[in-house]
């Protein structure tokens, strides 16, 4: 049985922007000492002990806490998780340490290109979020009293929502009366932060020891994407970079211009975006950026072959029958559309979604988001800014 529990209970959820890293170090204190167990130590092997796993991760908005487990011990699995979630025992031996492993983890992530340029272009397009280096100072500011205000303000019945998958025919009465009966405070919802979006000119992020450049471009638009032009937006990003013979990344592969790239759909609660990443030596930039804007601009165009969206709707197809073999599979299709839209699509309506993909769709999809006025390029590199503004100019169309 797969276990997800889930709180908008993030960062952007902090009461102070000055303690803006109080989810990561909640989340980190989830499986420490609670009202049953002293320690996390005797804690993670109770829970382990059967072969069980057990997570939890934080995003600007979320808080999740996940489990994996035998089918044999699912209910007590299912209850260790209430004991972890409902009553955690806060103490200053166990926020010291993990206050020095969240520190740890951040300073790792400085020598992590990827997640360095990220949050730099979050804030380039509008969204009120800090970078690694500000993120990293507001930990020291986090007392004892700032992790219980926290967690009783977010951590609340209504604020919650669950995904359980596994063998549940008969059970499922048995697991709801147990949920009802956790002990947590009503609360609310919290409605997600509104942003407002805009352009940015190129940023670089100046490292010296960075042979390469590591790039990001995002297009946005302020809405979010009903499941069909979803499946569009998966089905040309496929197209694009999902395969060695896909039209950017399989062809800069073939002519030794990149080792990896990549692009993918964010579809949030008020807007999405498209986003392009990945890495390229100095002197293959230009060639690559002038690929990328030659199969965008034919994109653009509407000169997208029939056969390119065949194969990729077969190609999901396959996917879709490869993709629930697993309880922890299933639980994952259903997370992000469910904790961040609120919205359930079942499993099985995927094959109708990809039938239902066509030209028309991709092609004004790529248009809108390409058109709209919400942009950004960031790298992570030793070259010169002047490149990094000649590589944007390439990926800027006239629509």
């Amino acid at each position: 049985m797969s276990t997800k529990f889930q709180f908008r209970a993030g960062m952007r959820y902090a009461k102070h922007p000055e303690v803006y890293e109080i989810a990561h170090i909640v989340e980190h204190l989830a499986f420490g000492a609670n009202a049953k167990y002293a320690n996390e130590q005797t804690f993670e092997a109770e829970f382990t002990k059967n072969g069980a796993y057990h997570n939890a991760w934080t995003s600007d908005f979320s808080v999740c806490y996940e489990s994996e487990c035998a089918d044999f011990e699912w209910q007590r699995i299912l209850d260790l998780q209430r004991i972890a979630i409902t009553s955690p025992r806060f103490n200053n031996e166990e926020l010291q340490s993990e206050k020095g492993n969240v520190k740890a983890e951040l300073t790792g992530y400085m020598n992590d290109y990827c997640r360095l340029l990220w949050p730099r272009l979050q804030q380039a397009i509008g969204e009120n979020v800090p970078d690694l280096q500000e993120r990293i100072k507001t930990i020291t500011n986090i007392e004892l009293k700032d992790i219980r205000e926290h967690y009783r303000r977010t951590h609340t019945a209504h604020n919650m929502r669950f995904i359980i998958a596994g063998n549940l025919r008969h059970r499922k009465r048995e697991i709801i009366k147990s949920l009802n009966n956790w002990d947590l405070k009503p609360g609310e919802r919290f409605e997600i932060p509104v942003d407002e979006l805009h352009s940015s000119s190129p940023i670089l992020i100046r490292r010296k020891d960075a042979s390469n450049i590591t790039f990001a471009f995002s297009w946005a638009i302020p809405r979010k994407l009903n499941p069909n032009e979803v499946y569009a937006m998966n089905c040309l990003n496929h197209i694009l970079n999902g395969t060695m013979s896909s039209k950017i990344f399989g062809q800069a592969r073939k002519h030794g211009l990149v080792y990896g790239m990549g692009s993918d759909l964010n579809n949030s609660w008020l807007n999405s975006s498209w986003d392009f990443d990945g890495e390229v030596n100095a002197e293959s930039a230009t060639d690559l950026f002038d690929l990328i804007r030659k199969e965008l601009a034919k994109v653009l165009e509407g000169d997208i072959k029939d056969s390119d969206i065949d194969a990729a709707k077969s190609y999901a197809t396959g996917r879709y029958q490869m993709g629930a073999q697993t309880v922890n599979q299933i639980s994952d299709y259903y997370a992000d559309g469910y904790f961040t839209n609120g919205t359930i699509e079942n499993y099985e309506r995927m094959p109708s979604f990809i039938r239902n993909i066509n030209k028309e769709t991709i092609v004004s999809l790529a248009r809108e988001f390409i058109g709209n006025d919400i942009s950004a390029l960031v790298a992570v590199s030793s070259v010169e800014k002047s490149l990094i503004n000649e590589l944007t100019e390439k990926i800027k169309f006239n629509l």
